[in-house]
């Protein structure tokens, strides 16, 4: 599973600290490390392009 999904999950309360170390496969430790890292923060949002005028 993508752990970007699982983070996401957790920050929105879906899931808990523990269930996201358990399927992730970390230690309750690591976790921290893991949500502090700028590459696994939320999915990157797609930027629709405008039509353009003219």
């Amino acid at each position: 599973m993508d752990k970007r999904k699982v983070i996401t999950a957790y920050r929105r309360g879906m899931i808990s600290i523990q269930e996201c170390a358990q399927i992730l496969g970390v230690d309750s430790s690591q976790i921290v490390g893991l949500m502090n890292d700028p590459q696994l923060s939320e999915l990157p949002r797609v930027v629709q392009k405008q039509p353009m005028h003219g």
